[in-house]
């Protein structure tokens, strides 16, 4: 109960922050915004309709075609994501901030929408509208969320070019983009972790003070070289990106020609780390 209270918490935060970040930096300085956003937009610049009304609307059909890709969870999420986008869509529609350079309000603009779809969609709940394209295309492709995100985004966006103009467009481009990678962060990257492989003829020494000083697990694969076929073990770390210096300390001590790679982890689930969850 109080992990859904909190749940509940940040997607109504984040619908907070997206609701600023239309009402504040893009419909003043009229630029255009990616999914049903983005339409309802459109729908305000040329008929001056309300983006929170119609916000409720569109994405109340939409959930109905689509809530059978969701599970029960994210769809009570993503219904109470989209209450809470359109409610605060109507409350700030009037917010105005005192910002009359295009590019910064671009910059914040995309910085809002990143920091707000990210709260929600790690709340486990989306926006609904392109999100659910973008969850769909996620389980089904293994497409990274905030990039299939972009995608269909950049679809809609591109379609306001006759409302907005080429200039407002290519700022909206920029503004999703970064929107995307402000998102990715919120949702991936709060704990980045480091995949670290060494071989080494001296991997006891290694693992061992893996172990002792840096209290990670090490797991050992076993290999060998193509053309030498002589048998080769590999040491298997995941460490947090703090780690990485003190683990080439560790090495460097213990075996000045080892071999390492370090390759970047999205998400690192188990003991020691996050928990592994539906």
């Amino acid at each position: 109960m109080k992990k859904r209270i909190i749940d509940i918490a940040f997607i109504a935060l984040g619908a907070f922050i997206f609701a600023l970040a239309i009402n504040l930096f893009v419909i003043p300085n009229e630029l255009g915004e990616g999914g049903v956003t983005g339409v309802t937009i459109i729908l305000f610049y040329v008929w001056q309709l309300s983006p929170g009304l119609m916000n409720l609307v569109i994405n109340a059909f939409l959930l109905i075609v689509g809530y059978k890709f969701l599970d029960k969870t994210t769809t009570i999420y993503t219904i109470l994501a989209v209450a809470f986008n359109s409610f605060f869509l109507h409350l700030t529609a009037d917010w105005r901030i005192d910002s009359s350079e295009i590019m910064i309000n671009t910059i914040f603009g995309g910085l809002f929408t990143g920091v707000g779809i990210g709260l929600i969609i790690r709340a486990g709940g989306t926006t609904a509208g392109t999100v659910i394209l973008a969850r769909i295309a996620n389980k089904y492709l293994d497409w990274n969320i905030s990039y299939g995100l972009l995608f269909f985004d950049l679809i809609v966006a591109f379609s306001s070019y006759f409302i907005i103009g080429a200039q407002s467009l290519m700022l909206t481009v920029v503004m999703l983009y970064i929107g995307t990678k402000t998102m990715d962060f919120i949702i991936e990257g709060l704990n980045p972790k480091k995949a670290v492989m060494i071989i080494s003829a001296q991997q006891d020494k290694i693992a061992e003070k893996v172990i002792t000083v840096m209290d990670r697990g090490v797991t050992v694969l076993s290999g060998h070289g193509y053309y030498t076929k002589t048998p080769k073990e590999v040491l298997y770390i995941v460490i947090s990106k703090q780690e990485v210096s003190v683990l080439k300390k560790i090495v460097k001590a213990a075996d000045p020609n080892a071999f390492i790679t370090i390759h970047d982890v999205r998400d690192v689930f188990g003991e020691g780390f996050l928990e592994l969850s539906k």
